[in-house]
């Protein structure tokens, strides 16, 4: 489901599932997924949401029964709140995090594996060789973290960025963004910064910062748009990052490349992505009125 149309906004308070139901029972596809402090439920196909919205308030009336044992064949696409929603945006907070553990407990000889370039310790120094056709390395370093700060910050951010553009695109295209993406920042970080230990999802978050931002521009039933506030603190940290303030507090060296990297690399499949669903959109209007 790629179009999604708005239908419905309640409150977080109000139980959707007899409704979910009822949609089910009809052949409704459709997604509840919360947005903002609402729930969002949202369909596929325009000309959908006004028979929603009177089946609910048909509903609210009591005008409408609902048999709760009784399921349609479509389900619905997304509910709200679950991690099982966003596997792919969860499974990567949890690869993340048990590379952490496993540095956290000092087992540190994994680690060669998953950095960008493969290193040895030489008198308690990496020397860094090339990678020769290792290319799972070019996406490994984003799982690696140095620090509880590293680690739960971008777990947060990917949190709270992830599951939104998951719920909208769907697996398959989330798995896709974050392998373009981490490649794109990691790529950018060993271009300006040469070899070197670095790591993290900043630049996935980045990543999919810019892909929220600029894909509704050009589809805005993708209701993914972040608020002015969470932008402008995101771009005012990454100006206090690139002009050295962060790592000036104490916060260890900072892969700025990476994180410019991802941003832009977002930005630009949010322009592909918004583009190919207007270019479709527009290819099945055009279907419809050579039909009539």
């Amino acid at each position: 489901m790629s179009d999604l149309h708005p239908a419905l906004t309640t409150g977080l308070d109000e139980d959707l599932l007899p409704l979910s139901a009822l949609l089910q029972q009809r052949g409704v596809a459709h997604r509840i997924f919360e947005e903002n402090g609402q729930q969002v439920l949202v369909v596929a196909r325009p000309e959908q949401a006004p028979q929603v919205l009177a089946l609910y308030r048909a509903w609210r009336a009591g005008e409408v029964r609902i048999d709760l044992q009784r399921r349609g064949r479509v389900p619905p696409l997304v509910t709200t709140g679950s991690w099982r929603t966003v596997p792919v945006t969860a499974l990567l907070i949890a690869g993340s995090i048990a590379c952490f553990g496993l540095f956290y407990l000092g087992a540190y000889n994994w680690m060669g594996y998953l950095t960008f370039t493969p290193f040895e310790l030489v008198d308690g120094k990496p020397v860094f060789t090339r990678i020769g056709g290792q290319y799972w390395r070019l996406v490994t370093p984003a799982f690696l973290h140095f620090s509880w700060l590293h680690i739960v910050f971008n777990s947060l951010w990917l949190w709270e960025l992830g599951r939104k553009v998951e719920r909208v695109m769907g697996h398959l295209n989330m798995f896709g963004l974050f392998l373009v993406i981490a490649m794109v920042s990691n790529f950018s970080q060993y271009a300006f910064g040469g070899p070197g230990l670095f790591g993290g999802m900043s630049g996935v978050v980045y990543g999919l910062l810019g892909f929220s931002w600029v894909a509704p521009m050009l589809q805005p039933a993708w209701r993914i748009q972040p608020s002015p506030t969470l932008m402008l603190f995101m771009v005012g940290w990454l100006v206090l990052c690139l002009v050295g303030v962060v790592e000036g507090l104490g916060f260890g060296a900072i892969a700025n490349a990476a994180h410019l990297g991802g941003l832009l690399g977002g930005a630009v499949l949010g322009v592909l992505f918004g583009m190919l669903s207007a270019a479709d959109k527009n290819g099945r209007m055009n279907d419809d009125s050579g039909q009539d």
